[in-house]
């Protein structure tokens, strides 16, 4: 696998457009789990490891900024993958402002709603009106790493080494559920008054984070 990083730094990859469609799928799917993961783990000991809290708005353990984040950071940051430094940088920056603008968005759209409040949470050091701090744009940066150095270089590994058809196959297959999933609790679910996944894990004893 080393043989194949030092490719991957060294040498540009040329994929057409539905092995690179089937990769992004990819990429989304991973990233989206991780965020999960992450906030998972977070708000475990945020609560003072007291309570678990379901994060998202989502029946699958997906958060969809995560996804859009990898996606941003792979486009900003592809061509400058022999420099981790600048890989940080860039992460760290381009994934601050889409969480600032992502965060203040819903605040004015949705009359003071918040999906997270640094205003309330631990090591929230430097943070600016809750949407975004100095915590975040850390792990923002470190998440640029592992996305460009760890999991791009593994999906295109995958993608030289299964038929096209298949990765194709399963990365849409995999990538449609959870758009599904999305679809329905915002705005299927709303539209016709139906049970959201908020509804039904708080049912049965999730402590849920609302969106």
């Amino acid at each position: 696998m080393k043989e194949e990083l030092k490719k991957y730094i060294s040498k540009d990859h040329s994929f057409d457009k539905t092995t690179m469609l089937g990769i992004f799928c990819l990429i989304a799917v991973i990233a989206g789990i991780f965020g999960f993961i992450y906030e998972f783990i977070f708000y475990y000991f945020n609560s003072g490891m007291q309570h678990f809290y379901w994060r998202g708005g989502n029946f699958l353990p997906w958060i969809n900024i995560y996804a859009i984040g990898a996606i941003m950071i792979y486009f900003l940051t592809y061509k400058y993958r022999k420099n981790p430094l600048k890989v940080f940088f860039i992460g760290l920056i381009s994934c601050g402002i889409l969480e600032y603008i992502a965060g203040l968005g819903m605040y004015i759209i949705g009359d003071g709603f918040r999906c997270w409040d640094y205003n309330t949470e631990i090591l929230s050091f430097g943070n600016i009106g809750g949407f975004v701090c100095l915590r975040s744009v850390l792990f923002f940066g470190l998440s640029g790493l592992l996305l460009i150095y760890v999991i791009v270089p593994i999906c295109f590994y995958i993608a030289k080494k299964i038929n096209k058809e298949t990765l194709l196959t399963i990365s849409i297959i995999l990538c449609s559920i959870i758009l599904i999933d999305e679809i329905y609790n915002l705005l299927i679910a709303r539209i016709l008054s139906l049970p959201r996944a908020s509804d039904i894990y708080s049912s049965i004893g999730f402590n849920y984070m609302h969106f």
